[in-house]
């Protein structure tokens, strides 16, 4: 006669979540071990079934996103600057939740760099610009306000409205209820840019694939030969002037990406 054996009642508790029912309170020491597969499938099916839900979720947020701006610069161009505030952090909300951001952690540049969302990093320095403004209009937003220009500092770097957030910064400085922390913003901007200041000027954005390849050059080549390091010196004391001219005459900048693109050949062959 087969000996009979009690079922678990954390078994019975987990088969029912798993949705079994009528099981008795003994079994076979053969068919207790098929219990317990059937809990491990219908575990394992669960899990991936919240895996797929949370994907979907994720897919679901990030294309909501767009009407989040879309409300928000809106009430910006009407002046209703809280509604605007409210849409701008729903979406850098759905960044944490879209990039898995931990609690206490912060939304950093790097997030985009394994995606296909590279061009996202322009609009949320956009989105910092605007969040900066709109903090400045309260006191009590002052925190707020100083996290705004640490995050904005970061983000900027990686787009080609560089210039032109920091062209308007210098001017709203002047005018700021806050001006400390705007001044605190340019130099933190200044700061992380990255050191190919004319290559980043030409080609309006730093992650270019030439700014990319003059960095390498400098990274591996000039920087073994103590010419090279010299070279690099009076380059960086320069080259913020070139820069800044070629951002205030645009139309200087083809040429000097014609003659950079010859220098690339020249240094890579």
């Amino acid at each position: 006669m087969t000996e009979l054996h009690p079922v678990d009642p954390e078994l019975i508790s987990k088969l029912q979540a798993a949705g079994e029912s009528n099981l008795p309170p003994q079994v076979c020491a053969g068919c207790i071990s098929d219990l317990k597969r059937t809990v491990a499938t219908s575990s394992g099916g669960v899990l991936m079934q919240q895996e797929r839900a949370r994907e979907q979720h994720r897919l679901q947020l990030w294309k909501s996103r767009v009407m989040l701006i879309k409300k928000a610069r809106m009430c910006m161009g009407q002046k209703l600057y809280s509604e605007a505030a409210i849409s701008y952090e729903k979406y850098l909300k759905i960044l944490d939740i879209v990039f898995d951001i931990k609690k206490g952690e912060k939304l950093k540049p790097e997030a985009f760099k394994e995606s296909a969302r590279t061009t996202e990093l322009t609009v949320v320095a956009s989105v910092y610009w605007d969040l900066l403004r709109i903090y400045d209009t309260h006191e009590k937003y002052q925190d707020r306000m100083m996290n705004a220009a640490k995050q904005l500092s970061m983000f900027i770097q990686f787009t080609p409205i560089y210039p032109d957030i920091i062209r308007k910064a210098e001017s709203f400085q002047k005018t700021a209820k806050n001006p400390q922390i705007v001044k605190q913003f340019l130099k933190m901007s200044d700061k992380e840019r990255p050191r190919c200041f004319i290559a980043t000027s030409a080609f309006e954005n730093p992650a270019a694939f030439e700014v990319m390849q003059l960095r390498a050059f400098r990274d591996t080549q000039l920087r073994t030969h103590s010419w090279g390091r010299k070279f690099i010196a009076v380059y960086y004391r320069y080259s913020p002037h070139i820069a800044c001219l070629l951002d205030k005459h645009s139309w200087l900048k083809p040429s000097v990406r014609a003659a950079l693109r010859v220098l690339i050949k020249c240094v890579s062959r």
